[in-house]
């Protein structure tokens, strides 16, 4: 397979052609935002472990029949992925209240939901990724009733196979977005799965291991990537 000029660019990760029409290249970069772009660093080793820590998260739910488009890791930073159409929403799981959602409902931060809530955001940088709902998604036409109900399905399921993974190594999978796109007509989950777009605490002492640490300014931001990935049996040596 042959890398080809990029197709687009964005906060953390790059994507470029191949020479096959139906795949393309994923690179993780080491950039990191927050806040719309307001907070941007470059932190040496995220792009690498990203990579292989969504690659494991990808081939744990493809095992549990939730199709990705992960085909397979080129490189430490790179992964070869299938060509989706994007469907520009954002799904929105939260197991444990934290984040927006705090801000929006005056809830407390750790307050755990039951049953966990489901949000859709519009896929807009401009608009700041504002929260929609299925009418919206109906009346412009973003996507169909089916594949509404299919990415709702996926997400849950997804929701499930995490849960007890991160469980298993003492974590709490507080929340998560997911994107999908369009493979040949199916659904399926596309974009990445990291401590980029998820939060993750210690399930005894709850201690943030995700992208908060940048956000709030904690410090250790790749360690606790890292601390992540190895509780999970993430192979992090070089390929």
């Amino acid at each position: 397979m042959q890398k080809m000029k990029q197709m687009y660019s964005g906060k953390a990760k790059s994507v470029y052609f191949t020479d096959q029409a139906d795949y393309l290249i994923l690179h993780f970069r080491n950039d990191t935002s927050a806040f719309d772009g307001e907070k941007v660093a470059q932190l040496d080793r995220k792009g690498e472990i990203n990579n292989k820590f969504n690659a494991f998260i990808m081939q744990k739910l493809a095992q549990a029949g939730i199709p990705t488009h992960l085909e397979r890791v080129l490189s430490d930073t790179e992964s070869v992925v299938k060509k989706l159409k994007m469907i520009p929403i954002e799904c929105v799981v939260r197991n444990i209240a934290a984040g927006s959602i705090c801000r929006r409902l005056g809830v407390a931060e750790g307050l755990d939901l039951n049953p966990p809530t489901f949000e859709f955001f519009l896929k807009n940088d401009a608009l700041h990724d504002p929260m929609i709902n299925e009418y919206h998604i109906r009346s412009f036409g973003w996507a169909t009733d089916e594949q509404v109900a299919k990415m709702k399905e996926l997400t849950f399921k997804v929701n499930g196979v995490l849960q007890k993974l991160f469980a298993d190594a003492g974590l709490l999978l507080v929340d998560y977005k997911l994107e999908f796109g369009l493979f040949r007509d199916q659904v399926v989950l596309g974009d990445e799965f990291s401590p980029d777009g998820c939060r993750l605490w210690d399930k005894e002492t709850r201690k943030k291991l995700d992208k908060d640490r940048f956000r709030q300014g904690l410090g250790g931001v790749v360690e606790a990537y890292e601390e992540v990935a190895h509780r999970l049996g993430v192979d992090l040596s070089p390929l």
